[in-house]
């Protein structure tokens, strides 16, 4: 564990986080995953990488945005650490450097979506010191009306 390290992933390397991605989206083909990476890269986003050596086992996005009710924020979005990883303290890690990051930035503050029925990680949102605010509210817009 000690060769563990977070950066920034280069925009040309976005493609890395693949294998990680579809763990915990299983819905979304990864040809739509690919093409959202290189869409989401060219917006207010970037992805924060743990890695073991040179072994990617961990990400997360980070969404900047500034909003009337709390200022300048960063989103941590798509949270994911190797199931061969878990419980060894990386996340609160990861979040460490996040917090460290996003204060280096300018961020006032962090806020984040996590699915309803992804109960570990809500005990770990309260750990860290997160409060739920409201409801995040989904609408589908496409013809097919679906969700991927």
């Amino acid at each position: 564990m000690n060769n563990i390290t977070i950066k920034i992933i280069p925009k040309e390397e976005i493609l890395s986080i693949l294998p990680l991605l579809k763990t915990l989206n299983t819905t979304t083909t990864e040809t739509i995953l690919i093409e959202r990476l290189l869409s989401m890269v060219n917006e207010n986003y970037e992805c924060v990488g743990m890695y073991d050596g040179n072994h990617l086992i961990g990400i997360s996005g980070l969404w900047y945005m500034t909003r009337h009710y709390i200022g300048k924020s960063v989103e941590p979005d798509h949270v994911v650490i190797d199931q061969a990883y878990q419980n060894r303290g990386l996340g609160k890690k990861l979040f460490e450097w996040i917090y460290d990051y996003a204060l280096s930035k300018g961020c006032e503050a962090s806020e984040l979506n996590t699915y309803v029925q992804n109960r570990k990680s809500h005990k770990f949102y309260y750990n860290e010191g997160y409060e739920i605010y409201g409801f995040h509210f989904v609408k589908i817009l496409r013809k097919d009306q679906k969700f991927y």
